[in-house]
């Protein structure tokens, strides 16, 4: 890496991916420069860092905004929940800031728009998703066309237990076996739908068609995903399940750092395993490849409809089994989710506000 410190904006910065991405800050302080952090909630905690840090505390409503239009750095780190990443993201891409990207919903809801920004301002989007920095690396090295990506899914807590999805409690959808992560994204994963999510997220990185993207349960999470070229050849990245490791790729591309995070030791493992998602079972991963297929705004409607959907599920007002069918009502008639899109602010007018919304 050059000498010259990144600077980093992290926007969620008190969420599960912020809280890592300031580890490794910690871990390399020789090489980057934190500028600004933005929270939704968290206030003393942010500020907290903010001191440590020698960084600007945002918090509140569009602190996210404010910390990146006020901030002049090399790198924005997308750490915010929902749909509130997408404007401040857009925001970020104006001011030439290179985008790592740990929100799903940006590229769901604005994947055309996001990625042509990028391109036209010469702006880098560094995916920060496990899965789509394990092809971004395999990508790196692999050279020649793409023939298939494989995205690997945990399976989440109910790949194969309870039964009946009807019980499910919050706590059950919470209780995710390998990754410790943010309330929606571990409800999307016990749903599945994040992983439609990363499907579409893949499409628009890395210019590779929807059917050209697969999804193999891969319960022990340590083969992140693949990359199959024309020549037959497959390449896959493997690490423990730290989000870290991502994280850091992210912030240090086109360099790497040494890291402390635990080895990587097949022999203990002795096997991994892999399976076709159950789409009886999972449901939402195949309404997300549909709302991509449809095109228009059934993925933001998607997005927007799953936002509200994991919120009432979280607030008690909704059973876990009952959330494939708001999504699929959404990717039938997106009209009633998605009103208009501004495409200078990147805002979407919904006809239900999210009570999942907002930065962690």
């Amino acid at each position: 890496m050059s000498e010259k410190r990144k600077k980093l904006v992290i926007l969620g910065a008190t969420g599960s991916i912020g809280t890592n991405a300031i580890d490794v800050v910690r871990a390399h302080p020789d090489a980057f420069c934190v500028t600004a952090l933005a929270a939704l909630r968290s206030r003393e905690r942010c500020e907290a860092l903010a001191k440590e840090l020698g960084a600007r505390a945002y918090v509140g409503e569009g602190a996210a905004l404010r910390a990146v239009e006020e901030s002049d750095a090399d790198i924005c780190l997308v750490a915010t929940v929902g749909a509130s990443g997408l404007r401040p993201t857009l925001a970020a891409i104006e001011k030439g800031m290179d985008i790592a990207l740990a929100n799903k919903e940006v590229l769901v809801m604005a994947g055309g728009l996001v990625t042509s920004r990028a391109k036209a301002r010469g702006v880098r989007l560094l995916p920060v998703d496990s899965e789509h920095s394990a092809i971004f690396q395999c990508l790196q090295v692999g050279g020649g066309d793409v023939e298939r990506l494989v995205l690997t899914a945990s399976g989440g807590p109910f790949l194969d237990e309870p039964a009946d999805l009807s019980r499910v409690t919050v706590a059950d959808a919470l209780a995710h076996p390998r990754w410790k992560m943010g309330r929606k994204v571990t409800v999307d994963s016990a749903t599945m739908v994040n992983k439609g999510f990363e499907v579409i997220e893949a499409r628009w990185l890395f210019g590779v068609d929807c059917d050209r993207i697969d999804v193999v349960v891969h319960p022990e999470s340590v083969v992140h995903s693949l990359v199959t070229f024309s020549d037959g050849a497959t390449l896959a990245q493997l690490s423990p399940p730290d989000m870290r490791v991502a994280i850091q790729y992210a912030l240090t591309w086109p360099g790497r750092l040494p890291s402390k995070r635990a080895e990587l030791d097949l022999a203990a493992l002795g096997a991994l395993t892999f399976r076709r998602p159950d789409p009886s079972r999972f449901p939402c991963l195949g309404l997300a490849r549909e709302a991509l297929r449809i095109g228009g705004f059934a993925p933001a409607a998607l997005s927007v409809a799953d936002e509200y959907a994991v919120g009432e599920f979280l607030a008690g007002r909704m059973r876990f089994a009952d959330i494939p069918g708001v999504l699929e009502r959404a990717v039938e008639r997106p009209g009633e989710w998605i009103k208009d899109f501004d495409e200078t602010t990147g805002e979407f007018k919904t006809a239900v506000a999210s009570s999942a919304n907002g930065v962690s």
